[in-house]
């Protein structure tokens, strides 16, 4: 069969969205749409005529009205970057998948992450004493440099995981076929490089003009651009300083700023 990916970001703000509580769109245009965004998270999805094979990667505080907003009602499996609370911090809201599919959600994280998310969230793996509610994910492994494949009615998902370096943490960067997605990072290590050669699509972190500790800035990311020379780029996980339409003018040809909904579609690699 025939089929085809397409990846939605569903949310390409910082930590604390933009706007931020209280209504601080810092130097963002509240007029401009694409200037309003939800936490990183992103949508993977292949299509054939026997239905959708779907991914999330990442469940950060706003799942619930992503899910919403693209019309998801299934899902397959969940990835995890890492845990940090703007990535995590939705998981419950996956209760509702388990109930409607009558079955335990898969989700796919490394052993670090693991610890963190099993310390917070162990109700959702297992019951809990005294607790009257099922348990609603279970646990699989991913290993830097592994593939994992996600089987579902669409056809066969595959994501290669691979190390990036988060401030004081590692974390995860995933591809798909030709599409990376890097939403957290500050430095690359020399043994990931290979997973971002020959990309069509790099979905990568710019958090801010200014350097950051934890983040690539946008000079940053740009560098990093031109390094691995990727067909397009897509910035994301974007602060309350970088409006949309003034970070797009003065990107270069290739590069542009992300917006939450934005859809990116490709053919698969092969029939299968």
């Amino acid at each position: 069969m025939t089929s085809n990916f397409k990846v939605t970001i569903l949310g390409c703000g910082s930590s604390t969205g933009v706007p931020r509580i209280g209504g601080d769109w810092g130097e963002c245009d509240p007029n401009e749409p694409k200037n309003r965004r939800r936490r990183c998270a992103l949508l993977v999805q292949r299509f054939s005529e026997n239905g959708t094979t779907t991914i999330i990667v990442d469940t950060g505080p706003d799942l619930r009205e992503q899910m919403l907003a693209a019309g998801v009602t299934h899902v397959d499996a969940v990835l995890y970057t890492h845990a940090h609370a703007d990535h995590l911090h939705g998981i419950d809201d996956l209760r509702f998948f388990a109930l409607m599919q009558r079955a335990k959600v898969p989700v796919f994280m490394d052993e670090f992450t693991s610890k963190r998310v099993r310390s917070a969230f162990d109700y959702c793996f297992v019951t809990p004493p005294g607790s009257g509610y099922p348990p609603i994910l279970s646990e699989n492994r991913l290993t830097n440099g592994t593939p994992v494949t996600i089987d579902g009615a669409g056809g066969p998902i595959t994501a290669l995981p691979f190390l990036v370096h988060h401030g004081d943490i590692d974390a995860l960067g995933f591809r798909f076929q030709d599409l990376a997605y890097t939403p957290d990072v500050n430095d690359i290590p020399e043994s990931s490089l290979h997973a971002l050669k020959g990309l069509d699509t790099w979905i990568v972190d710019a958090l801010r003009q200014k350097p950051h500790q934890s983040h690539f800035c946008v000079n940053d990311a740009l560098a990093w651009i031109e390094k691995m020379k990727p067909a397009k780029s897509i910035l994301t996980n974007l602060h309350c300083d970088l409006d949309y339409q003034h970070l797009r003018t003065d990107l270069p040809e290739g590069v542009s700023p992300a917006f939450d909904g934005q859809e990116i579609k490709f053919p698969a690699h092969a029939t299968v």
